[in-house]
């Protein structure tokens, strides 16, 4: 059976309420019949929070429209991010008084709340998933759609990969790209090629190991797999697609570990997708957007919302003057 997906565009053919995003969003919610399936549940409604000056993040506005549906639906709704964000939240305009219910940090204020769940993936050999989160016994995964340095898109599943987790399975996340080095020391034949294959990247992706002198670290982040430095390296240098797909296939580890914790039909999901950044909103500042505002999506299946939303930005131009100058 196909999925559905529910679209608010960003467009107006009137300068009328009714048209704009949040009563857009308002009908949403209806056709996902939030109202009638949260009544005497404890909502979490997952939310980045973003950092320091950034203001592109889902808007106030929008994030009180779904906490006031909760509370019509007779649910019992609290907003959850990672802790460092939700100390700083107030900053941003997020307060229990402006959204209509209490912040809690996912895995608690010191990032002691939290529940192990063996899962070998590289690596990793658990991941530590929020006590906010396993206690809920509903969700609602409320997302920025933006740009993302290690992942390209970053939505509903980034939303939940790395905001219902620990600092310390976060960094490990983030780290599997790592598992398999790159740079192999015994293929390289001098000090002289080190050289040269370091400064072949016109990316600056191919740098001196930190903890090897004689070594190289490939940051995975910076490479865009021109392979230019295969001219050079080699053997030297591995530039393996498993690798740099790996990063995404552990946000979907980590994600349906979060939604594992919930029943069957106990989840929401709604991607904003205006303010369409390149990077995450972690980065604690907001640059100019690279893509048309593309409006609100809803759905009870995380990968239908995921496909609509990026057909929808794909099926738009990139707004090249909105790039940083190199």
């Amino acid at each position: 059976m196909t999925s559905k997906v529910f679209w608010g565009s960003p467009h107006q053919t009137q300068l009328d309420a009714k048209q704009t995003l949040p009563a857009k969003l308002d009908l949403i919610l209806e056709k996902l019949e939030l109202r009638q399936r949260v009544k005497g549940h404890r909502v979490a409604i997952k939310v980045h929070l973003g950092n320091d000056v950034g203001y592109s993040t889902v808007h106030p506005v929008l994030v009180r429209r779904v906490v006031e549906a909760v509370k019509e639906g007779e649910g019992k709704p609290f907003v959850t991010d990672l802790a460092h964000s939700e100390a700083t939240a107030p900053m941003r305009g997020y307060t229990a008084e402006t959204i209509g219910c209490p912040i809690y940090p996912s895995t608690g204020f010191d990032e002691k709340w939290f529940v192990t769940h063996p899962y070998k993936y590289r690596q990793m050999e658990e991941f530590q998933l929020g006590g906010a989160i396993e206690e809920a016994t509903f969700l609602i995964d409320l997302s920025h759609v933006k740009g993302h340095p290690s992942c390209s898109y970053a939505g509903a599943i980034k939303n939940l990969a790395l905001g219902c987790v620990t600092g310390e399975t976060r960094s490990a996340m983030h780290d599997v790209c790592n598992y398999e080095p790159a740079f192999i020391k015994e293929n390289c034949p001098d000090e002289k090629t080190r050289v040269a294959i370091r400064e072949s990247c016109p990316y600056g992706g191919i740098v001196d190991d930190k903890e090897d002198p004689d070594g190289l670290h490939l940051h995975y982040i910076n490479c865009n797999q021109c392979m230019i430095c295969q001219d050079v390296a080699g053997s030297a240098l591995v530039i393996d697609r498993e690798s740099f797909m790996a990063f995404l296939k552990v946000n979907v580890i980590a994600t349906k570990l979060v939604l594992d914790t919930f029943e069957p039909g106990n989840a929401v999901f709604i991607n904003v997708a205006n303010t369409l950044t390149p990077v995450c909103d972690c980065f604690g500042f907001t640059g100019l957007p690279v893509l048309p505002d593309a409006g609100v999506f809803g759905s009870n299946d995380i990968i239908a919302i995921e496909q609509a939303t990026l057909d929808a930005t794909d099926a738009t131009s990139i707004m090249e003057k909105t790039f940083p100058a190199a």
